[in-house]
C-alpha cells in the first residue's frame, strides 16, 4: 500500500463543521423495519417512495431503508456496519427514546455505557443492524491528551438513567423533545492500519483515539468521533459482497468546493470516484459505499 504522510496539511483535512448524514440500509422486510424505526426508535417518516422509506426527525433524515429482498444476509465476520449512532440534544430526549425502544415488542437491547464524552444505549434492529442512541456531554467536559480524546466504557445503569431523566412528556411523545441526527457511524473492518490509511490519510479525518490494532476513532473539527472502525467481529475481512445491511454512509461537508477538492484528492490516490459536482461517491477498502455531499 502506498505510504502517505501522517500529518495532513490543513487544506487536506475535512472542514471542521463536517457532519454525518443519513445511513442507508438495504432491508429484506421494509414494513417491519419501517415500523421498528418509527415506533421503537421514535423517528418520523419523512418520505416514502416506492421501495425506499426515509425516517428522521423533522426534515433531518437519519436512516433510509431501501427494500432489497433479492439480497442475502451478511455472513458472519463480514465487514460492514457495526452501528448507526443517533445523537439526541438532551438526556431527557435520549431517555424518552430509550424508554420507547424498551417497550417495543421483541426489542433487542444490547447494553449501555458511559463513555466519558457521552452516555449511550445499544440495540439491534430486527435485521441485526446495530444502533446506538446517545447524548454528548458538553465539549468543555471532554479531556484531551496529546491530541487524543479520553473515552472509556463504564457501566451505565439504564434503570437509574430513566428514573433520573424520563419525563411524562417524553414518554407521551419522544419526538416533542427536539431533533435527532446521525452523530457518528461505526464500521466493522478487516484491519485498523488500512482503515487509518483510507479514512485519515486519504479522506481527511483526524485520529481522535486509537485502541492498538483493535479500533480507530476519527473526526473533523475535534469532535470525539464522526466515524469509527473496529475488528472485533471482522478481523481479516476482505471487501464485502453486496448483502443486506449497510447500503451507504453519507458525509456532509459545508460547500461544493470542498466536494471538488476531495474529489481531486481521491483521484490523486487512484480512487475510483463518481461525482456530479455536488456529491462524490467512492468505496472504502471493504467496499462500503461512502457518499460525500455539500450541505443544502
Amino acid at each position: 500500500m502506498k505510504s502517505t504522510p501522517e500529518l495532513l496539511t490543513p487544506k487536506d483535512l475535512l472542514a471542521a463543521d463536517t457532519a454525518m448524514g443519513a445511513v442507508t440500509l438495504d432491508v429484506a422486510d421494509l414494513d417491519v423495519m419501517t415500523a421498528y424505526y418509527r415506533d421503537a426508535i421514535a423517528l418520523e417518516v419523512i418520505s416514502s417512495q416506492g421501495s425506499s422509506v426515509t425516517l428522521g426527525r423533522g426534515t433531518e433524515p437519519v436512516v433510509i431503508l431501501r427494500h432489497s429482498p433479492e439480497l442475502k444476509a451478511a455472513s458472519p465476520g463480514q465487514a460492514g456496519l457495526f452501528h448507526t449512532a443517533i445523537l439526541f440534544e438532551t438526556q431527557e430526549a435520549l431517555a424518552a427514546t430509550v424508554a420507547t425502544a424498551g417497550q417495543y415488542p421483541g426489542v433487542r437491547f444490547v447494553g449501555s455505557s458511559d463513555h466519558l464524552v457521552s452516555q449511550a444505549f445499544y440495540f439491534d434492529d430486527p435485521e441485526g443492524n446495530g444502533i446506538e442512541l446517545y447524548w454528548d456531554r458538553d465539549r468543555t467536559q471532554w479531556s484531551w491528551t496529546h491530541g487524543q480524546v479520553e473515552m472509556s466504557t463504564l457501566y451505565l445503569d439504564p434503570n437509574q438513567f430513566l428514573r433520573e431523566h424520563l419525563t411524562e412528556q417524553g414518554l407521551a411523545d419522544p419526538t416533542a423533545l427536539g431533533g435527532a441526527v446521525v452523530g457518528h457511524v461505526h464500521l466493522s473492518v478487516g484491519d485498523v492500519a488500512t482503515a487509518q490509511e483510507f479514512y485519515v490519510h486519504k479522506l481527511g479525518f483526524e485520529t481522535t483515539a486509537a485502541m492498538g490494532n483493535q479500533a480507530l476513532f476519527v473526526s473533523a473539527g475535534k469532535y470525539h468521533h464522526h466515524m469509527a472502525m473496529n475488528v472485533w467481529n471482522s478481523r481479516g475481512a476482505g471487501p464485502r459482497q453486496r448483502t443486506l445491511g449497510l447500503g451507504q454512509v453519507d458525509i456532509v461537508v459545508p460547500t461544493a468546493d470542498e466536494v471538488g477538492a476531495l474529489t481531486e484528492r481521491m483521484k490523486h490516490f487512484g480512487m475510483q470516484t463518481r461525482d456530479d459536482g455536488q456529491t462524490v461517491s467512492f468505496d472504502d477498502p471493504w467496499a462500503n459505499l461512502i457518499n460525500v455531499r455539500a450541505a443544502n
